[in-house]
């Protein structure tokens, strides 16, 4: 079975590294070096490297996450809900 990615630009890399996990690392470069919830994955290197090769789109990403189903972005395994997380993704626009 073909692996399902976001139908947009970026959009295998921003699945491997998954939207709520790519908002919570975002936001803690950019904006709060205390926010941790990105670390409650095993695969941290892995989708730190992603992250690192893909700054390019990180605006459009954040942009996309925005317009995202909140119940499909509720299902992730890092502790964020959709609101916390599209306030994030706004914060992180305007920085």
């Amino acid at each position: 079975m073909a692996r399902h990615c976001f139908n947009f630009d970026g959009g295998c890399d921003l699945t491997t590294m998954g939207a709520i996990w790519f908002v919570s690392y975002s936001f803690h470069v950019y904006i709060n070096k205390s926010h941790m919830n990105w670390k409650n994955v095993t695969t941290c290197d892995s989708r730190i490297s992603v992250f690192n090769n893909t700054k390019n789109y990180h605006k459009f990403w954040l942009q996309k996450i925005l317009e995202m189903n909140d119940n499909r972005l509720n299902t992730n395994k890092i502790g964020l809900k959709a609101e916390k997380t599209k306030e994030m993704a706004k914060l992180l626009l305007g920085h």
